[in-house]
């Protein structure tokens, strides 16, 4: 029996449905920057609104020179140092006291030494405190790796 004849309606089968398709479709990309390139006119408008205003102008040299840095050790013993010179427990708030009254004032770092009872650090702490030192910080030695 001869084979059926195709009708020129009829569907054919594609048998190369595999195959790669080599064309980007790129108007789901254009819509996508179309909606963005609007977000962003008008949302920019928005983020820059400010107040105007006419800020003072003012030299860009420096002021005076950093104050010095004033060290206080407290050794193992509880002997207190101030710079080189050893400084008796009982006068040690007057001297920081003559350190507290230069303009700038100069920034104290108390160095302890590890094994001092935390006593003796606190006691100088109060000293400062006392003398009205501003800025006081502590001085360790980092680990090395």
């Amino acid at each position: 029996m001869p084979a059926p004849k195709e009708s020129p309606m009829s569907f054919e089968v594609n048998e190369n449905a595999d195959d790669v398709m080599s064309e980007i479709n790129m108007t789901p990309l254009v819509d996508v920057m179309l909606v963005l390139l609007i977000i962003f006119i008008i949302t920019v408008p928005v983020i820059q609104q400010a107040v105007k205003v006419q800020l003072p102008r003012t030299s860009s040299a420096r002021d005076k020179t950093p104050p010095d840095n004033v060290q206080l050790a407290v050794d193992a013993q509880g002997q207190f140092f101030l710079g080189k010179q050893a400084v008796a427990a009982d006068s040690l708030e007057a001297a920081l006291r003559l350190e507290a009254a230069k303009q700038p004032q100069p920034s104290l770092y108390i160095h302890g030494d590890k094994t001092v009872p935390y006593d003796f650090v606190a006691q100088a702490m109060t000293a400062a405190q006392r003398a009205g030192m501003d800025k006081i910080g502590f001085v360790t030695e980092g680990q090395r790796p």
